[in-house]
């Protein structure tokens, strides 16, 4: 069994650490970060062209990582591929060792992008789950999970369909709104989707107001109070306040019901999830 998947689905609390990856990036950089965060977190998770931007490839960069012995947690959507192309993949990463996987729909790439390109969506996220399901390696795969206020009749038909299609693990947008993530939480165990998924809630440290911002214009589903905002502006070093609230969260989330884990997502410096890692105090 990979360390990711132990992990999540065990008595610890997981944290995956998401691999800063850039259009420049070398194997030299991929092996920094894997020395850098490796020895702190279950898994490297890396991402697949965010925000519609060009970058090293998620099956290169995990070809890279599995090599110098780390358990990888590449990201798939069916935006930029389509079925054969993402069936090869999926054939790739098992070849070199990859257990976990993320498995996105993707978002459309956006009007006007300054990197012009298709749309492809040939298949849907819940038929990615499957394809991957039924090759033979066993991958232990997961899928993105919305936080929000759910009603007291929500059973999340999606999650349950997708969770008979082959998913195992789900992971959430970004959220630092403790309030909304208990709601969604309690409404997620009451369900008993906790039954069917492990559940992996997405955070950051924001070094900035600035960046706080960006992310909640560009990434519209995330989830940022005011609290987040007013905390950032008010700290005399607004870098260190993101770290130590990002290490706040995490120690609050691993005492919430259901949520088996995080994933501090990159905003650039690996160093500042590391620092966010060590003062949360959830690993010696």
């Amino acid at each position: 069994m990979s360390a990711f998947r132990k992990a999540v689905q065990g008595e610890s609390f997981a944290i995956s650490a998401e691999l800063t990856v850039r259009r420049d990036s070398t194997a030299s950089d991929i092996l920094r970060q894997a020395d850098l965060l490796g020895g702190h977190v279950d898994a490297l998770q890396v991402t697949d062209n965010p925000y519609a931007w060009v970058q090293m490839s998620a099956l290169s960069a995990a070809a890279i990582l599995s090599n110098h012995g780390v358990d990888t947690v590449p990201i798939l959507s069916c935006r930029d591929r389509n079925r054969r192309a993402l069936h090869s993949d999926l054939l790739g990463l098992q070849a070199v060792g990859v257990s976990s996987l993320m498995l996105m729909r993707g978002h459309r790439v956006p009007k006007n992008h300054s990197v012009p390109a298709s749309t492809v969506f040939d298949i849907t996220g819940r038929e990615l789950i499957s394809l991957a399901a039924s090759l033979e390696n066993d991958f232990f795969i997961g899928t993105g999970a919305r936080v929000f206020r759910p009603g007291p009749r929500w059973q999340a038909e999606s999650l349950t369909e997708r969770a008979s299609a082959g998913a195992q693990f789900a992971q959430t947008q970004l959220c630092f709104n403790l309030d909304i993530l208990r709601r969604y939480m309690k409404r997620f165990v009451a369900a008993k989707l906790h039954e069917k998924y492990s559940m992996v809630v997405c955070l950051s440290p924001l070094p900035s107001t600035k960046t706080a911002r960006w992310v909640k214009e560009n990434m519209g589903d995330s989830r940022i109070p005011a609290a987040v905002f007013e905390r950032l502006e008010n700290a005399s070093d607004p870098q260190r306040e993101g770290i130590n609230l990002c290490a706040d969260l995490m120690q609050e989330m691993s005492g919430i019901p259901g949520i088996a884990g995080v994933n501090l997502m990159t905003m650039g410096d690996p160093e500042a999830i590391l620092a966010a890692i060590k003062a949360s105090g959830l690993r010696k």
